[in-house]
Order: C-alpha cells, then structure tokens, then sequence
C-alpha cells in the first residue's frame, strides 16, 4: 500500500540478513541504476538494472563481482564507502535497491539527495565512522561471518564481531519503527490537516472563488 513500507519492515523492529560489503567510494547513482534503466512510467522491474555494469560484462553475470556470489544472494544489508549514493537525484536508484531485496546501507558518509530519497521511501542509511566499516567489512567478507543486524529500536548496528550505534533524527527513527513512508507519516496527522483546513476556509472564504474571479476578470 502506498504510503506503507511494513513489507520490508521486521515485526521485532531489526534487519537482520546477510550483509555484502561494495568497498568502493564515492558510488554514484547511475552506477546504482544506469539511466537506459529509467525508461519505465511505473517503479516496476528496477531490480534488474541494479549496479547492472558492476554486475553483467557484455550481458554475462561477472563472477567476480560480489552480489552475484551464491554467499550473498540474499543479501539485506549493504557495507559501502564514502559517499555512497553521491550524482543525479534519481529514486529510481532506491526504488530499485529495495526492490532487488536491499533494506539497509551503512557508510561513512551518503549523498544528500540519496540520503533524503532513502530515508522517505523505506531504505534505512546508515551513518558510523570508516573504522566502524573497516570492521564490518572485514566480518561480512568472510562468507561464514557475513551475517548482520541493526536494531532500530536500540540504534544499534552489529557484525559477527563488532558493533556500533549509530543516530536517527526522530521522525526518520519513528517512521521506521511505524513501518510509514513520509506519505504515510504525514497521514497520521490527516484530523489535524482536515482541522487545520477548516479553519482556514472558514476565516477566508473568499480564497476558495479567487481563481474563477481572476479568470473572469481576463476574459
């Protein structure tokens, strides 16, 4: 449901999965979703187009590359450098994580607008310092160790053998333990809006005609 995100939110308030670490810095948005992706008037099938140039060679699956491993098919929870998320300010670069089964990304540092997109579509950023990461990655390369959580509740992120907290502003960190996006998190307050609105017309009513008697007036 729109304005929902509960489906990739768990019931006990944690991701937990396994994790794949991307030890690249300053990762752009088209190398998250290349644009000969963005062609689609809905959200539908993105999951194909992400890090498409990381993952495919001339169309073939790189063995190489991490994400394509069978260690790390399911991977939750993404370990990246600086700046992640960095360039262009297209969603679709979120909206295409989520749905190739991302929920989470921790990183020194994101792009801002990535940042914002993120955090008000239901994909949780991640905030701790490079030796927070080095630990991390460490851990999640190893594939008997490559296992993570983050609790929300506590604002605290673990590895096999290390931890961190890290912080949320208050409304990002209720509207994940809410399971809402910012749709659904302006929703919650529609008696206040309606009121608010209400109120508004019945002080000014004569703003509700304004536009008809602008019109008739240039005609």
């Amino acid at each position: 449901m729109f304005g929902d995100w509960s489906k990739h939110v768990a019931s006990d308030r944690t991701i937990a999965g396994v994790a794949a670490a991307l030890p690249i810095a300053n990762l752009d948005t088209d190398q998250i979703m290349p644009k000969q992706f963005l062609r689609g008037i809905d959200k539908s099938g993105l999951d194909r187009g992400v890090f498409y140039d990381l993952r495919f060679d001339a169309g073939t699956l790189r063995s190489d590359f991490v994400l394509n491993r069978a260690e790390y098919a399911a991977c939750q929870i993404l370990v990246a450098e600086q700046n992640f998320g960095c360039g262009s300010s297209r969603e679709h670069a979120v909206w295409g994580l989520l749905q190739f089964g991302v929920r989470a990304v921790i990183a020194p540092s994101f792009g801002e607008i990535f940042w914002s997109n993120a955090m008000n579509s239901g994909l949780l950023l991640i905030v701790v310092a490079q030796a927070d990461i080095d630990c991390f990655t460490r851990d999640v390369q190893n594939p008997e160790t490559n296992h993570m959580e983050i609790d929300v509740v506590r604002l605290q992120v673990r590895s096999r053998k290390h931890v961190a907290k890290f912080s949320l502003s208050a409304r990002h960190r209720q509207m994940f333990l809410d399971g809402v996006d910012l749709i659904g998190a302006s929703l919650a307050h529609s008696h206040a809006i309606a009121e608010f609105e209400r109120k508004h017309w019945e002080q000014q009513p004569w703003l509700q005609s304004i536009g008809a008697v602008v019109r008739a007036r240039l005609r």
